[in-house]
Order: structure tokens, then sequence, then C-alpha cells
């Protein structure tokens, strides 16, 4: 496919909001795909070249992206940036300079998709000495040969913000529409039940394109990232059982970060966070941990990484073992310092079968015989079921005194279901409103925190959207040792800057942090309509995606909960 015909469909997802026009020109799209049976455009789509459960990034900034630009264009990078300085968008700057360079060079190779896919795919591959240099010859190369309307896109796919607003649910409904019957309510399930199980959005399609029968038959394959499955909030234990039915699982709910520990057949282990990064290399204790206490030859644990002090052998809270997810160097010194407990709590696959659609109390018990237990390395997680409230409610202090955040409640006859946010897996914690939100701005400060960024915008999601919902500068600290620094968040937020305006910058959203508040009021000043009062930090969550944090409707919710 030529590359400036999916520039135009971009353009036309990207001028047109209904969600509804969006899945019939994703649906048009697709089906010159599979004429032209050329899967990998559909990652084009998402912005990448890469399926969802692989964690390469193109690792392309912002500065480069203009090195690549002056060099194509012509222009100095003292003009791309001060033309990036007014537009605001290095993608319409991008098409504003090649519409002024000499059209004799301009079209001397047509760009296809597959040159695009090739070029961005060695972007990852690249180290060592001379890789800025390399990496701005295969961009530079892209835009030589780039119209406009191609540059633009180029440019947005590399800083990772396409713009045109297409979800995955979007994506999803558009697969039906182009493979299968848009009026056949099963198909969406199984379309979405074949993406849970791959995380492959290409691989889905293909298998879509062969029928029902084929999506039917999709399953989980250990050494992949697999999306968790989410849990809804709970009001009280009695709204619990409720909601879950008696008798009901009752499971200690950790002050860790979410680990999906793979093994495949040939005994290899892999370790994905629920954002689908492999982490495997930083947590070579863990690897150790499952080879010798987990009994099996292939399987799929989720479970709960918990740090702790080695030498109180007290349980620390997320944000003093956080950074072992993000380490790359002094792994074994810094597994010393900082050592984890497994805590593991499901199982969805076993010795070459999944599990995702058997019941949880078979799954439960399956993988308490399968851990051999040791604490301060790998156990399953504390756990009682029962269809009594006060022993529920007892078993809920003692998480609380263990020093834990609360607790999940789970259905006995209930499937796992990854990627989904569901009612029959609720956690209760103490009454106290937290949100998971996602930083889209932030100003520089003044006096002893100039040169910090030291309030910063937040988001919740609706849709393909992030909604500004209020600001925070209070949580942080000003010396690193004391917790999380202004100087941390600035080198985490820099990297990310799409727009400058003053002292204020916008950035991709991509770091998630958790808050707590004391109230939501309604305000026409942010996009959600809603604002914080009071808002403070209390974690970063390097081990969260930004497509999980709080949705407009939880706020919503959140908010008539408080205003009854």
């Amino acid at each position: 496919m030529q590359y400036q015909k999916l520039c135009e469909v971009y353009e036309d997802l990207e001028k047109n909001p209904s969600r509804l026009k969006k899945t019939e020109i994703l649906s048009g799209v697709l089906k010159d795909i599979r004429r032209e049976k050329n899967k990998e455009i559909i990652y084009l789509l998402q912005g990448t070249v890469f399926p969802d459960y692989e964690e390469k990034e193109f690792g392309i900034s912002t500065q480069l992206t203009i090195k690549a630009l002056a060099k194509a264009s012509g222009l100095s990078t003292k003009d791309i940036v001060k033309k990036w300085k007014k537009i605001g968008d290095l993608g319409k700057v991008a098409e504003e300079v090649m519409k002024g360079k000499r059209q004799s060079t301009l079209f001397s190779h047509k760009l296809t998709t597959d040159k695009v896919i090739n070029n961005l795919k060695k972007l990852p591959e690249l180290t060592g000495k001379g890789t800025v240099e390399r990496k701005l010859g295969l961009i530079s190369e892209l835009l030589t040969s780039a119209s406009p309307l191609e540059a633009k896109y180029l440019a947005r796919t590399l800083l990772n913000d396409l713009r045109i607003g297409v979800a995955s649910g979007t994506l999803r409904d558009a697969i039906v529409w182009a493979c299968l019957d848009k009026d056949d309510k099963e198909a969406y399930e199984l379309v979405q039940g074949a993406y849970d199980k791959s995380t492959d959005f290409a691989e889905v399609f293909e298998i879509a394109c062969k029928g029902k029968k084929a999506l039917g038959a999709v399953t989980l394959a250990p050494g992949k990232a697999v999306k968790v499955m989410l849990a809804q909030k709970a009001e009280s234990i009695e709204d619990g059982f409720g909601r879950v039915g008696k008798p009901a699982a009752f499971e200690f709910k950790y002050d860790g970060f979410r680990m999906m520990i793979n093994k495949d057949p040939q005994g290899n282990i892999k370790i994905f966070t629920r954002r689908l990064d492999n982490v495997t290399k930083q947590f070579p204790d863990v690897v150790a941990y499952v080879k010798t206490h987990v009994k099996g030859k292939s399987f799929l644990i989720d479970a709960e990484a918990v740090g702790y002090d080695p030498k109180t052998k007290r349980y620390l809270p997320f944000q003093n073992v956080s950074q072992r997810i993000r380490r790359k160097y002094d792994i074994e010194k810094v597994m010393k310092e900082l050592p984890v407990e497994i805590n593991a709590f499901d199982i969805i696959y076993y010795n070459g079968k999944s599990l995702i659609s058997d019941p949880f109390k078979e799954r439960t018990k399956l993988l308490r015989k399968i851990i051999k237990r040791e604490k301060w390395k790998l156990k399953p997680s504390e756990q009682i079921i029962t269809s009594n409230e006060k022993e529920a409610e007892s078993f809920y202090k003692k998480a609380l005194e263990a020093g834990e955040e609360g607790l999940m409640i789970k259905n006995l006859s209930s499937p796992y279901k990854p990627g989904s946010r569901v009612g029959h897996m609720l956690k209760y914690k103490p009454e106290m409103q937290e949100l998971d939100l996602v930083i889209v701005g932030a100003e520089y400060g003044t006096g002893k925190r100039a040169g910090w960024l030291s309030s910063f915008d937040l988001a919740c999601k609706s849709g393909s959207e992030y909604l500004p919902i209020g600001k925070v500068g209070t949580g942080f600290k000003e010396k690193e040792e004391l917790g999380i620094s202004f100087a941390e968040m600035t080198k985490l937020l820099k990297p990310l800057i799409t727009e400058t305006h003053g002292k204020h910058v916008k950035v991709k959203p991509k770091i998630v942090i958790s808050i707590i508040y004391q109230n939501i009021q309604k305000s026409p000043t942010y996009e959600s309509g809603f604002a914080l009062r009071f808002p403070r930090l209390t974690q970063l969550r390097p081990d969260r995606s930004p497509s999980t944090v709080a949705t407009l409707s939880e706020v919503k919710k959140d908010y008539e909960k408080l205003h009854r």
C-alpha cells in the first residue's frame, strides 16, 4: 500500500470524531489490507509497528525529530523550533516545512507502508556508538521522500502522538465490520476475546478473516504478555457479597505491583507487568523462586510482588520498591537492598491448557496445590472462603494490620477476563478517595523550585481521550532521598514534552500517578467537567498504563457518591 493512501485515512479519522464514522473508515481500509495480505499495516493504524505485547519503542526524542526535519527540508533547526513553538504540533510543522521543499526532489521515491514499517522496526534495535546518527539516517530517508501529508504523520508516529482518536474498541469493531457481520453481537465478543488472549490486533484480524470458529479456537500461549483482569470497587463487605454472591473468596489486597509470570514448555521464564513490559532481567530473584517453588511444565500465573525491608522483615509501600521496575543496572545490588515477596493469586494456563474459562474456585485450588509456600519468597495469597460477614470483616482487619491495602472479593464461579474491569472481582479498601490519573501537562516552578516542573496537570480517560481534571503540586519532595522529588518528575517528563507555552508544557500521557483528594466538584474549567479539591500525590505508578487510569464514568460515580 502507498503510505500516502494510509495518511489520507489518518486524515479522515482525525477529522471525524464520531466513533461510528471512524469504525466505517477503518473497516474500509481493513478490507484493502485483507486484499493486499499485509496485516502489519494494522500496527501503523495504532501508531506503531509492533504488536501490543511487545514493549519496544522507537526511542525518538522531539529534538532528534527536529534534526531529521531540518536535514530533509533544508531548513535550520532554529527555524523549525520557531515554527513548532508557534504551531504546537510537530506533525503540522513537518507538513508545512515539506510543502516548501523543491518538488523536483520531494517525490524522488514514492513511500510504501512496507518501507515505513521496515525503517521504523530498525530503530529500537540500534545501540552503541553512533546510534543517534544511524537513527537520524533512517528517519531522514523517510522524510526526504515524504509528501507534506506523509511527513505530518511520520513525525506524529515517531513521537507516539498520532492524534487520530482510534481506541482499541474502535479497531475491534472495525475488524468485525470488515471480516464478519456487524449485526452479530457474538462476533464482537469473539474478536475481543481473541485479542485479550493474543494482545495482537494484526493476528486477530488475520484469524477473524477465517471466521468465528477460528476466533473461538484462539488460546493463551505462555511466553508473551497478556493483559491482566482488573477489579471494580466495593463500598463494603455487604456490598461485596451482594455483587459476587455467597460464599465468596476474600484475599489480601497487597500494596505491590502486578506480575504475570510465564513459563513456556521449553522451561523459559518471563515476567511481565500489567503494562505488558518485560521485566524478567530486573527480577532474577523472582525467576529463581518460580523455578524452585512452582511445579509445572508451563503456566501463566497472576501475582503481586510486595517489597519488604530485609533487616526488619516489614512490608514496604509500593513506592519503596517501584524503582526495581525501571532499574537496568546494578541488578544484584538492588535485589539485595529491595527484595520482593511474590503473592500468587490466580492461574490462567497450566501444562498446555487454558484455564480462563474455568471457575475461580478450580483455578485457586490448582494454584495452591502446585506452589511450595515460603514466606519472603513465593506463596499463594492469604485467602478465606466464607459466607459470614463478621468473618470477612475480621479478615479485613487482619489485612490492614499486616500493612496491606485491604481485600479482594471474588466470585467463586467466575472465569478470568484478560484486560477487563469486571464485576466478579472487587477491591475493598479503607474509605479514602483515591484515583490513578495520568499527567498531561506541567508548569515550571519559581524560587527554590526554579528549573523544576512543580505543578502537574492531571487527566482521566474518556474513550481514546485524556480529559484534564485538576492540578497537583503537593506530595512531592525537594530531596530525592525523602520520596518522589520534583527533580525526578522533571527528568521523567522532559523527554515527553510536545508543546511549550512560556512556563507551561504539554506532555505525552505516559506517566501515571496515584493521588488522594478531599472531594470532587463540578467545574467548567476542566474538559472533564470536574475538579479535584486538595489533591495530593501518594505514589508514582510505573507499573500502570495510561489506558488503565480512572475513567470519566468512574469519576462521575465518585462525585455522585460524595454528594448523596
